[in-house]
């Protein structure tokens, strides 16, 4: 590709710094990192190949019915040293691409000296398609028309100016019969769309200039991912098929006065009414021109962005692997690094449990390794619960008794509750709510953990009603005193909702605690292989100590709800007798 106009601009390329993206995209770097990038998008038929023979001066083949079925970075490279032009061809596989295809496409090559012809090249991107898998054959393969596959071509020479290109399919709406199907419309969609999201991508936009602006998709997509335009070429093609009388509304386009478009073919340019277009805005040399200008800015300007990003997945990924620590191959070095875990876990524990959490950055980022103090606050929790809302009843004090002015009952076997009593019970007082867990289940202990209730308020104003009723229903032949069973009896009515405040407590603790576990031992074994296999090792254990910290807990409710009432408070006889 020769262009006699770029002499005149020598500071328009820097061939340096195009070298290094073209080496970030041969490396596949463009998987991970927007790179800085010229891609030509346009409808099927738009004049997008014409566009780029011109640009490239190379013969693309046009007799498969489908001028591209994946996509194409064409690198051009001026090269003193070389006496005669040289061309080289790879393929970049996709990343979703299997391992055996991936090496497949990576092992072929193919290099001349000299130029295309047109058979030789329709050979070369016949072969690639084939490697790729797309047969563009519905009825022989199953196998879609398009590639993500990138097929690269790098051409260098003496009297190569510096420009980089990747051409896409066309987009297109409705299926070819024996070429494409309907899940080959959505494919070319997502990989242009893909392409033009990029924010580091110039995009040269090719539109017919017969058909309306306006309602072309490849437009309105472009507005989408570059609403200022800063980064969209376009350009317009086939004047010569414009309905006589249209000329004007393609003419307002080309002078910018309804949408951003810089370019149009060289064709008629000398003619009426085309001739009104600047010279430097029409014609492949212009367009050649600007291109080069636009691709070297956009580098310059990305390229300090595009080595920071790289330089921080850089270390991130050196970190990583860091984590990873030594060769793991001989058993002596599998001993030492779950030895090096087992330690760094023992540590975690250590200062998890005495909240010595200034010792180690890792308590800030993972707050539930604060496991001391989780506990602790639940704890508190936990107490307060039982203090205020796990009691059936809410029994009133002497002040309040005095204060009630209740009338004396002097039947009481036979007396109702008294007004007073009546109006508390009836009270327009809402009824709250708690929920006794405080944390959400784990799927690991989903099995094995007591389920969130929700317990209401204790009751006001019905003790002494249900007192009495307790007391009448439980007399026996005492003489001036009460069956001591009436106690037992009081205390499981009143605390009957001691279990499930006390088991939704357990149950957030093991959370806590197994939450904490799962979090230090993927902090200690950063292989998340090995991680998987320590925890399956220790899960029954786990399980097993959980499920016994449970039973402790129904150990200790049964001792205090079922058992016979017992304190040593030597006021409590004459308290009893006193009420």
């Amino acid at each position: 590709m020769t262009n006699p106009q770029s002499s005149d601009h020598p500071g328009l390329t820097d061939p340096t710094l195009l070298d290094k993206i073209d080496r970030l995209f041969a490396c596949n770097v463009g998987q991970y990192i927007s790179l800085p990038q010229l891609v030509v998008v346009g409808d099927q038929s738009s004049g997008k190949s014409s566009v780029l023979e011109g640009l490239t001066q190379l013969p693309f083949p046009r007799d498969s019915g489908l001028c591209t079925r994946f996509a194409t970075q064409i690198i051009f490279r001026r090269a003193k040293e070389h006496s005669v032009r040289k061309i080289s061809a790879s393929i970049l596989p996709s990343s979703d691409a299997s391992e055996e295809k991936k090496a497949a496409l990576q092992k072929w090559t193919w290099d001349k000296d000299g130029s295309f012809d047109p058979s030789e090249f329709s050979q070369v991107m016949g072969e690639v398609q084939s490697l790729m898998g797309n047969l563009g054959q519905l009825d022989n393969s199953p196998i879609s028309t398009f590639s993500k596959d990138v097929f690269r071509l790098k051409i260098c020479g003496p009297d190569e100016e510096h420009l980089s290109v990747i051409d896409v399919p066309g987009i297109f709406e409705n299926t070819t019969p024996g070429l494409t199907s309907k899940a080959d419309i959505q494919l070319v969609r997502d990989m242009v769309l893909d392409y033009m999201g990029n924010p580091r991508s110039i995009m040269l936009t090719v539109v017919p200039a017969n058909v309306d602006i306006a309602t072309q998709e490849i437009i309105e997509l472009a507005r989408e991912h570059d609403p200022d335009g800063q980064r969209t070429i376009g350009v317009l093609t086939k004047p010569d098929l414009v309905d006589e009388g249209a000329e004007k509304r393609v003419l307002d386009l080309l002078h910018g006065e309804a949408l951003i478009l810089k370019h149009a073919e060289d064709e008629f340019g000398r003619t009426k009414p085309w001739d009104t277009v600047s010279p430097d805005r029409y014609g492949i040399n212009s367009l050649r021109l600007c291109l080069q200008e636009v691709v070297i800015d956009n580098s310059r300007m990305s390229f300090s962005e595009v080595r920071l990003e790289i330089m921080k997945r850089l270390k991130s990924r050196k970190q990583a692997l860091k984590d990873l620590g030594n060769e793991r191959v001989t058993p002596e070095q599998q001993r030492s690094y779950l030895l090096d875990a087992v330690a760094r876990f023992q540590e975690i524990v250590s200062q998890g449990l005495s909240s010595n959490y200034g010792m180690d950055d890792i308590f800030d980022s993972h707050p539930n390794l604060r496991l001391a103090t989780l506990v602790m606050r639940r704890h508190t929790v936990f107490a307060g619960d039982l203090s205020f809302w796990a009691h059936e009843y809410n029994f009133k004090t002497e002040t309040d008794i005095n204060n009630s002015n209740c009338d004396e009952v002097d039947n009481a076997e036979e007396a109702p509750p008294t007004l007073k009593d009546e109006h508390l019970a009836g009270s327009n007082k809402p009824t709250e709510c708690i929920r006794t867990r405080k944390t959400a289940n784990m799927e690991d202990l989903a099995e094995i953990l007591h389920e969130c209730t929700e317990e209401v308020s204790p009751k006001e104003g019905e003790t002494y009603k249900w007192l009495t009723k307790v007391f009448l229903s439980s007399r026996g032949f005492e003489l001036g005193t009460f069956n001591p069973s009436l106690l037992a009896t009081t205390m499981r009515k009143q605390s009957a909702k001691w279990p499930n405040f006390t088991l939704g407590y357990i149950s957030d603790i093991i959370t806590y605690v197994h939450r904490f576990i799962l979090i230090a031992l993927e902090v200690a074994c950063v292989d998340q292989r090995v991680c998987r296999r320590l925890k399956a090792r220790l899960m029954d254990n786990l399980l097993s100590k959980y499920q016994d910290a449970i039973k402790h807990a129904y150990f200790i409710l049964g001792i205090e709800r079922d058992g016979t009432p017992l304190t040593l408070n030597h006021y409590f006889n004459d308290s009893l007798q006193k009420w």
